[in-house]
C-alpha cells in the first residue's frame, strides 16, 4: 500500500463516485478549474493505491493561500474520501499529504468530510490523528436533499401543492426552458446571476470561473445549463452538476422581472429530471440556514427548497490538523475577529432591512 499523485481522470472519478462519501468538489474535474477561486494557488489528486493496484482512498486538496497573514495551507473541499477513517490507508493518507505540506510550507490541512453530523467513527478517528474541530467552516454544513429515486408521479405528489401549482403555472403564463448550449445562453445566464447577486447580496466569482465550471462538467456529460424564457427573452437560468448518485443544484439565477411567473419552479423540476435521467438518486438543493428558524439568513431559500419535498443533511464539523502551530493560532484569532465582524455587519443589515421594509408598509395606501 502506497499513497501517490494519481493523474489517471478514470481511475480517481470510479473510486469517488463509488464511494458513500462521494461529492462533486472531490471529483477529478472540480481540481481542473478550482486554482481560478480566490487564494487557491494549486490543486493535488493524493491516493492511496493497495498492492492490486486500486485506489482505496483519495483527496483532492486545494493549496491555498490565508489572507492577511498569506500563508499556505492544504484545504479539501468534503474530503477525504475512505470507507474506514481508521484504516491504515488513512495513516498512509494522511502521512504523504503531511510530506507534501512541509515541501510547500503549508501551516495547516482543512478537511470537512462528506460525512453527516455526530459520525462518532470519523470524529473519534479525526482526533486520533490530531485533528481539531474548527466551527468556522467554509463549505456550507447545512443542505436539503431530495431522493428522486421515486417515479415523477410520486415526486410531484410529495411536493407541497403550491409548488405543483406553480410548476404547471409556469408553464402556462407562457414560461418555457430549454437547455442552454451556446455562448449567447452562457452570457444570459452570467447577466442574470449579477442581478440575483446584487438583489440578494451575496459574492460570486469572474465570468470565466462559471464558463469553466459549465465547459468541464458538460464535456463529461456531468452538468448542464437550462435556460427559462418568456417569449423569447431568458429571465431565469440554472446550473445542474452530477457524479456517481447524486446531483446538485449548483448556481441559480434569475431577473427582477416575469417572476410572478414562477419560471424557478419550472427551472427546478427540470433540473430534477435531468438528474434522473442520469440515473442520479438524490438532487442537493445544497446551502439552508443553520438554525432553521424564520428570521435566520437563507430562510427564503430554505422555504423555497423545501416546497419541493426532501429533507435536511448536516454535514460534521470543519477539522484543522496544524502542522506549524504557532501560525495556526495566529490564523485562528484573526478568522475569530473575521467572524465577529461578518456577524456585526449582517445584523446592522438585517436591522437596515427591516426598517426599509416598515417605511415601504407605512407609504403603502391605507396603510
Amino acid at each position: 500500500m502506497e499513497a501517490r499523485i494519481i493523474t489517471d481522470r478514470q481511475q480517481w472519478n470510479d473510486f469517488v463516485a463509488s464511494s458513500v462519501c462521494c461529492n462533486i468538489t472531490q471529483s477529478y474535474e472540480w481540481g481542473d478549474y478550482a486554482t481560478q477561486l480566490d487564494g487557491v494557488q494549486e490543486t493535488l489528486r493524493v491516493g492511496v493505491v493497495d498492492n492490486d493496484g486500486k485506489l482505496c482512498a483519495a483527496m483532492l486538496i486545494l493549496v491555498s493561500q490565508a489572507p492577511i497573514i498569506k500563508q499556505t495551507y492544504f484545504y479539501a473541499p468534503r474530503g477525504p474520501i475512505i470507507e474506514d477513517p481508521h484504516s491504515p490507508a488513512m495513516t498512509v493518507l494522511l502521512n504523504f499529504v503531511k510530506a507534501e505540506a512541509h515541501k510547500r510550507g503549508a501551516f495547516m490541512l482543512k478537511v470537512e468530510p462528506s460525512v453527516a453530523d455526530r459520525n462518532l467513527k470519523w470524529s473519534s478517528a479525526l482526533r486520533r490523528f490530531g485533528f481539531h474541530a474548527n466551527p468556522h467552516y467554509v463549505h456550507i454544513r447545512h443542505e436539503w436533499v431530495l431522493d428522486i429515486q421515486p417515479d415523477e408521479k410520486t415526486l410531484l405528489s410529495q411536493m407541497k401543492e403550491k409548488w405543483r401549482y406553480n410548476i404547471r403555472l409556469a408553464g402556462r403564463k407562457g414560461v418555457t426552458v430549454r437547455p442552454g448550449t451556446s455562448d449567447a445562453d452562457f452570457d444570459a445566464f452570467f447577466r442574470l446571476y449579477q442581478v440575483t447577486s446584487e438583489r440578494d447580496r451575496f459574492h460570486i466569482n469572474s465570468k470565466e470561473f462559471y464558463r469553466n465550471v459549465l465547459e468541464t462538467f458538460r464535456s463529461q456529460d456531468m452538468g448542464q445549463l437550462f435556460v427559462a424564457e418568456y417569449e423569447g427573452k431568458p429571465i431565469a437560468a440554472i446550473i445542474v452538476l452530477c457524479f456517481g448518485r447524486w446531483s446538485w443544484y449548483m448556481y441559480g439565477a434569475s431577473g427582477n422581472e416575469h417572476r410572478e411567473r414562477m419560471p424557478n419552479h419550472l427551472l427546478q423540476w427540470t433540473g430534477i429530471q435531468w438528474a434522473k435521467q442520469h440515473g442520479c438518486w438524490y438532487y442537493n438543493f445544497r446551502g439552508i440556514p443553520d438554525i432553521l428558524e424564520e428570521g435566520q439568513e437563507l430562510w427564503g431559500v430554505y422555504q423555497f427548497k423545501r416546497g419541493f419535498g426532501g429533507y435536511p443533511i448536516r454535514f460534521m464539523d470543519t477539522h484543522d490538523l496544524a502542522y506549524r502551530p504557532v501560525v495556526y493560532q495566529t490564523y485562528r484569532a484573526l478568522l475569530e475577529i473575521k467572524t465577529k465582524r461578518d456577524e456585526m455587519a449582517y445584523r446592522k443589515a438585517a436591522a437596515a432591512r427591516t426598517v426599509a421594509h416598515a417605511e415601504k408598509a407605512r407609504e403603502k395606501p391605507g396603510k
